[in-house]
């Protein structure tokens, strides 16, 4: 059976291997811009930086993407709560997609969003699949994952 918050269902080990280089990978990304927007550009630069683009909300959405992106990125590592990070992941790129990124064409050296949608993507593949058998999520009880999502 799989949920939303720790994906338990069964992989094999290939998939599992597969899971865990796309989770790492993710990860790697994913904390290097949220470090950039907490201590790079900090909250207000990239609040700054969000209302310029036009993002609605923009003080929120600094907020929620940075920590998507660097408390999301350590836990796609370690494997804990994959599918939820997954699917925060897919959200944050949707709106770095609508908001910023659509209009300029596919490739980022233009603005473009072949990166977003990459890293879009792979959040939705992890909030489908899980974390696969290499994360933390699998040592988590059964017991306890059916009471979190009772």
């Amino acid at each position: 059976m799989t949920n939303l918050i720790f994906g338990t269902s069964a992989t094999s080990t290939r998939q599992s291997v597969a899971l865990l280089i796309g989770r790492l990978a993710l990860g790697i990304v994913l904390i290097a811009h949220g470090w950039q927007k907490f201590f790079t550009y900090g909250i207000s630069g990239a609040t700054a930086s969000f209302e310029q683009m036009g993002i609605p909300a923009a003080g929120a959405a600094a907020v929620f993407a940075a920590l998507v992106e660097l408390v999301g990125g350590v836990l796609l590592i370690v494997g804990f709560a994959v599918p939820l990070v997954g699917l925060l992941v897919a959200i944050d790129m949707a709106g770095a997609l609508i908001f910023v990124h659509a209009s300029n064409g596919v490739f980022v050296d233009a603005g473009g969003y072949e990166l977003v949608l990459v890293i879009g993507a792979l959040g939705v593949v992890l909030a489908g699949l899980g974390a696969g058998a290499y994360a933390v999520d699998r040592l988590i009880p059964a017991a306890r994952r059916e009471r979190v999502n009772a």
